[in-house]
């Protein structure tokens, strides 16, 4: 019984990758408004309702591959954190990775720069809460690593601060992803200071 549930997770998680790629493929040719479902399921070779049926709605489906390139961003942000000497290094290889990779990466590229993308800005924007929940706890669970003495509270408020200004930079960019990431770290230095120092102390 446990093998058959397990082959039907794996096949209902294949087919929705399936859907998300073919979604991922249309969205920067089409941008959001133009997107349909049925072009969706035609790219993923399957019917419109099996769309619907994995998503719901036009919205769901777009979310969705927003939080799966989100996912992607996060995991090569940990791999390029990781080996960081400290918190602050860290902190720059994260702003450097992400406004470098969001060139490389096609959806993305397309977001920021072109008219097509324009109406997908929003879900790094003003929809994009998603975004900002997710990345910043993974952030926050780094920073701990490199700064045990830094609380939960501490952690969570200086993530959400290095992924908004970066999110920021990225909207509007006005520095290669070096100085923009020392831009963030000069910024934020003391601030990083002043937590570990406070909660050095209360312990």
């Amino acid at each position: 019984m446990g093998e058959i549930t397990s082959f039907s997770d794996r096949t209902k998680a294949s087919l929705r990758e399936a859907l998300l790629d073919a979604a991922t493929e249309l969205l920067p040719e089409r941008g959001y408004t133009a997107l349909r479902m049925a072009d969706v399921a035609t790219h993923a070779g399957v019917s419109r309702q099996t769309v619907y049926n994995e998503f719901g709605n036009k919205a769901a489906l777009a979310q969705a591959v927003v939080l799966r390139t989100t996912s992607e961003f996060l995991d090569g942000i940990r791999l390029r954190v990781e080996h960081a000497e400290d918190l602050l290094a860290g902190i720059r290889e994260a702003v450097v990775y992400t406004i470098e990779h969001a060139r490389e990466n096609r959806l993305v590229a397309t977001t920021l720069g072109t008219e097509a993308g324009e109406d997908l800005l929003p879900f790094l924007t003003t929809k994009g809460e998603p975004i900002l929940t997710a990345a910043t706890e993974v952030a926050a669970g780094q920073y701990r690593e490199f700064e045990p003495s830094l609380s939960p509270e501490s952690a969570a408020l200086l993530a959400e601060t290095v992924v908004r200004l970066s999110l920021s930079h990225l909207v509007m960019p006005t520095h290669p992803a070096d100085e923009a990431a020392a831009a963030v770290v000069a910024v934020l230095a003391p601030s990083i200071r002043a937590l570990t120092t406070d909660s050095s102390t209360m312990e």
